[in-house]
Formats: structure tokens, C-alpha cells, sequence
């Protein structure tokens, strides 16, 4: 409080005057936006959303993949000449892949993937392989019933038949003639590989041929062995990160205690700056605009617009949350987002990187060890991309580009640098995690084993997001998971020998 003497000596005190108060900065003033637009706006990102439910609950999961024989095929192949390699390693080697793969029987997943497939296919081979599965598996009735009548079908089921036949049904030795007959006929209408070893086996056995038995066995070896070292040099390099991981928590995280900044990367703020309110409406007109552009762009049925689709469909939301949630506050895109480090904040990232990269592994692990007792299991069709498998070089380089690079920097900006931290303005981190975790994971379309390993993933980047005040830790992290992902279905289902 001021005082000052009066200027009448009279008085006999002084006069207290209350200061001005200062000035109150109330901020850009908030952007006035049509309430009808909006509303328009939402009922076109409603509409969609539901559309894509109903697509993804009315459409069979198989009729997602274009040739899903060819597909079905090429992992069941993989999936069991892994199977036998790994039953031929030693004890501890093979309770040790278990345990960190799950506990699926593949034999039984393969047979009810055939049986689904089966369903809906007019090929003639899809139903061999079933058969070879069922016989395999030990149900011989199914053979038999599957069988029945092929005799009487034009070629090459009498072919078939009498293949699954002698394989799985006659109890008799087959003679040496008929042996040699048989052989010709698996040769000329079986495809090399798993299915066509595991008859030649058996045919080979009922027959008493060594000489065949001992080739049917040798290839099965000389795959099984290949896919085997792919599996312990991603095993090794996931344990690796594990460890690495653990290793950077121990040291990083007790600095927190003692210094705020110590997973500062960036400047952004969570909560961000800008009002609850006005990021709704922007991701809803953003929204609705994204469902326009992808549903145009799927239209055009052009491949080639698919590598621009990702930054096309998204750069409208991202021009809006630039104009109304940013510059009012005085940034750009890279100060409100993080995205140019700090100082050290390369080396914070990177160590951010390891650690999330890290839980993650570990979540899935332990998320597939308790889902797949319990009945649950990804579908073959999750994630199996056509142009990544047997896709010609520049289609094959365009999915990468897509999955590697595209998708992480245009969801991490969108669900966690947006999303998330517009929904920081209301809730907690547990609960804006948790919904704008689950809404991205629903948008890619998995069963629940997929929508948990994708929720615990956006779980991890929201963490990351706000404790480092930077996207930049969770782009990475979400390209070397997305890195790890193509680079298992390039080793395991495009590339040979």
C-alpha cells in the first residue's frame, strides 16, 4: 500500500491510495465458428466412422486380403516350417520362444484359418491343404468326410483324393508301383513347399522309401533352418532393446526427482495453450475433412496416389490446428508440437526412444502370453499387406515409406500432439490416454488381441508426449516399432531361402 503526506499540514495523518491494478492479458480472443459447419462436421466424421464399422463388422476378415489363397497359404507355409525348426532346437531354446511368442497351438489356428477360408474359396487346393492340416492334426474322420466324392469331380481332385488317401487313411503299405505313381501325381499338382513335404512324408513312410522320406525331410530342413536364424536375430535384437531399455530407465528416471528438465526434449505444453473447446471443433471439422479426402481417395483407385494418401488426408486437420490452436498463441506447428529439440534434447530423445521402445516389447509380450491362453489370437489378415509381400520394388518401396515414415509423424502429431492434448484440457493423463489410445486403436481396424498391443503402445507415446514436451520421442519410437514389423514380414513372407 502507498502513502503519501497531505498537502493540508493540518491533517493530522496521512491518506492511503490504493494502487492501479495492472492490466489483465486476456489473450487472443477465441475463433468464431459456425455452429452449423460444425454440426455438419460431425455428422460426416459420425458417418463415417460408422460406415468403417460396418465394413469391417459385415466384411468377412479374408475377403480384406485380395488373394487370400495365395496369402493363406504362404503364412500357413512359413508359420509351420518355423514350427518344425524350432521343435528340432534344444529344450531351453524352445520353452524360451514359447514363452515370448505365445502359447497357440499353430496347428489348430492354421486348420480353423483353412476352414474359414474354405468357406468362401473355389479353389481346389484350398481344400487339399485343409485336408493335409486335418490329417496332421490327427483327424482322420475329417479327411475322410472332406474327401468323399472327389472321385467322381472332374481332374485334378481324383489326384487329390487319392493322395489324402494313401496318405492319411489307408492302413495298408502302399506298393513300390503305386508308390512311384503317387510321387509323380504330388510332383505335378502339389506346390513345393510345407503342405506338399508333409504329404511326401507320409506317403513316403506308408511306402517304406527312404531314399523319399529322407528328401521330404531335407527340404523341410533346409526352410525350417533358414527361418530359424531370421527368428533368433529379431529374438536377440528384441531382447537387445529390452535390455538397453532397462538399462537407460535406471539411469534417466531417478534424475527426475532431482531435476524437472530431465526428459525435457521439446517446449510443447501439456495441457496445451489453446481452449478445450476450440480443439474439439477443429478435430471435428479436421475429422470430417479426412473422411472426405480418404473416401475420395480410395475412389480414384489409383496405386500410385497411395504413397501421397497419408499426408494428403491429414494435412487438412493439421492447416486448421496451425491457424486456430497455435498461431493465437504465438507458435508454429514445430514450437507448439516439440518437434525442434531443446539443448540436449537429441540425447534426452534418443534415450526416451530406447526406454518406450522397450515397455513396448514387454507389453506385447506379456499382453500376448495372457490373450492367447484365454482364446484370443490375431488374424492372419491384420496387417498383411499385399504390395509389401510380393509387390514389385516400387510398390513394395511405397508401403514402407507409407508405414515407416508417413504414418508415425501424421498419427503421433494427430492423436498425441492433437488429440490427446486437447482432451489434457478436461481430463486427467490416465483417462486422455486412454481415449485417444483406444480411438486410435480402433481406427486400425484389429481384433482384441491387435487393439490392446496398439492401446498399450498409445498409452506408452502419450507418457513420452508429455513428460519429454515433444512428438519427436514418440514419432521414433512408433517408426522403430513400425520398422520391426516390416522387417519381420520381409524375412518371414517375402524374402526366400
Amino acid at each position: 500500500m502507498l502513502y503519501f503526506a497531505a498537502l493540508d499540514t493540518d491533517l493530522p495523518h496521512t491518506i492511503p491510495i490504493q494502487p492501479e491494478p495492472a492490466p489483465v492479458s486476456m489473450g487472443p480472443p477465441a475463433p468464431r465458428f459456425s455452429r452449423a459447419l460444425t454440426v455438419f462436421a460431425a455428422l460426416i466424421l459420425a458417418g463415417g466412422i460408422l460406415m468403417l464399422a460396418n465394413v469391417i463388422a459385415s466384411t468377412p476378415a479374408v475377403e480384406r486380403v485380395e488373394e487370400k489363397d495365395r496369402a493363406l497359404a504362404l503364412i500357413v507355409t512359413r508359420t509351420m516350417d518355423l514350427e518344425y525348426a524350432i521343435a528340432q532346437t534344444p529344450a531351453w531354446e524352445h520353452v524360451f520362444y514359447k514363452a515370448t511368442t505365445g502359447w497357440a497351438d499353430e496347428l489348430v489356428q492354421s486348420v480353423a484359418w483353412y476352414e474359414e477360408l474354405a468357406d468362401v474359396s473355389n479353389e481346389p487346393l484350398t481344400l487339399v491343404y485343409l485336408s493335409v492340416l486335418e490329417g496332421e492334426a490327427g483327424r482322420l474322420e475329417r479327411v475322410k468326410d472332406e474327401i468323399s466324392g472327389w472321385d467322381q469331380l472332374p481332374d485334378p481332385f481324383p489326384v487329390y483324393a487319392r493322395l489324402l488317401q494313401a496318405a492319411y487313411l489307408d492302413q495298408a503299405p502302399i506298393e513300390e508301383d503305386r508308390a512311384v505313381a503317387l510321387r509323380d501325381e504330388l510332383m505335378e499338382e502339389v506346390p513345393a513347399g510345407w503342405f506338399a513335404d508333409r504329404l511326401a512324408v507320409s506317403l513316403a513312410t506308408q511306402a517304406g522309401d527312404q531314399a523319399w522320406l529322407s528328401e521330404a525331410q531335407e527340404n523341410l530342413a533346409v526352410r525350417s533352418h533358414a527361418l530359424l536364424w531370421r527368428a533368433r536375430v529379431l529374438l536377440a535384437f528384441d531382447l537387445g532393446l529390452i535390455v538397453l531399455g532397462i538399462l537407460l530407465a535406471a539411469l534417466l528416471l531417478p534424475r527426475r526427482r532431482r531435476d524437472a528438465a530431465a526428459l525435457a526434449v521439446g517446449g510443447a505444453m501439456v495441457p496445451p495453450p489453446w481452449p478445450g473447446s476450440v480443439g474439439a471443433v477443429v478435430l471435428i471439422r479436421g475429422g470430417a475433412l479426412w473422411i472426405a479426402l480418404m473416401i475420395a481417395v480410395l475412389s480414384f483407385g489409383d496405386e500410385s496416389l497411395r504413397i501421397v494418401a497419408v499426408p494428403l488426408t491429414y494435412l487438412p486437420l493439421l492447416l486448421l490446428a496451425r491457424r486456430y490452436l497455435l498461431e493465437p498463441a504465438g507458435m508454429g506447428l514445430h514450437e507448439g508440437l516439440g518437434l525442434v529439440p531443446g539443448p540436449s534434447g537429441w540425447g534426452r530423445c534418443w534415450r526416451l526412444v530406447g526406454i518406450v521402445a522397450s515397455a513396448g516389447l514387454l507389453g506385447e509380450w506379456l499382453i500376448t502370453l495372457i490373450a492367447e491362453p484365454a482364446g484370443f489370437s490375431s488374424h492372419w489378415t491384420e496387417g498383411f499387406d499385399e504390395a509389401m509381400i510380393w509387390g514389385d520394388a516400387p510398390k513394395m518401396a511405397t508401403s514402407l515409406v507409407e508405414t515407416i515414415v508417413f504414418a508415425p509423424v501424421f498419427e503421433e502429431v494427430v492423436f498425441r500432439g492433437l488429440f490427446f492434448a486437447t482432451l489434457r484440457r478436461r481430463f486427467g493423463f490416465i483417462a486422455s490416454a486412454l481415449i485417444s489410445s483406444a480411438v486410435f486403436a480402433v481406427a486400425h481396424g484389429y481384433g482384441v488381441l491387435g487393439f490392446a498391443s496398439v492401446l498399450w503402445s498409445g498409452v506408452l507415446w502419450a507418457w513420452v508426449y508429455e513428460r519429454s514436451g515433444s512428438v519427436l520421442p514418440g514419432i521414433l519410437a512408433h517408426m522403430l516399432n513400425n520398422t520391426a514389423v516390416c522387417l519381420s514380414i520381409l524375412l518371414f513372407l517375402r524374402w526366400h531361402g
